[in-house]
């Protein structure tokens, strides 16, 4: 297995946050990082995705660390969904500025995952922060669409 593995958005998947074939979607990319057992995402979110006032809208920051989150349930090559979602709203995130997204894992008990996720800005104050629960319902099937890297 590589050191990392480019998650680029899936040309037939239809989710709002990662998938490719979703026209109002953020088709957002990820980084697998194998090594620490994260997964890092960089945007710029842009004026689409504002609450007001160059700020990102609380939903889109939910969203942003659930995919994080989301993501993370890979190093175990499970399925899992969303049963609680905890988010902490630091620092305003701006959209005009690049963002890091960073998911990681906390416990496991039986089916339950426990993950949580990071926004940071450039200099690397954390804006928002969320926890997780979700809840194993298969096993993952390998994506034909996964770039792979170094």
């Amino acid at each position: 297995m590589t050191d990392t593995i480019t998650l680029a958005p899936n040309p037939t998947n239809k989710c709002f946050g990662c998938g490719g074939d979703n026209d109002l979607g953020m088709k957002l990319t990820f980084v697998q990082d194998n090594v620490s057992k994260r997964i890092v995402g960089k945007f710029i979110l842009g004026q689409a995705y504002q609450g007001g006032g160059g700020m990102g809208h609380g939903g889109i920051i939910a969203t942003l660390l659930d995919e994080a989150m989301g993501k993370v349930c890979r190093f175990r090559d499970v399925r899992a969904v969303t049963a609680e979602l905890n988010v902490q709203y630091l620092k305003p995130v701006r959209v005009d500025q690049e963002i890091t997204v960073e998911g990681f894992e906390t416990d496991v008990k039986g089916r339950n995952l426990f993950l949580a996720a990071e926004i940071r800005n450039g200099a690397g104050e954390i804006l928002a922060k969320g926890t997780g629960r979700f809840v194993v319902i298969g096993q993952k099937e390998k994506a034909a669409t996964e770039v792979h890297g170094s």
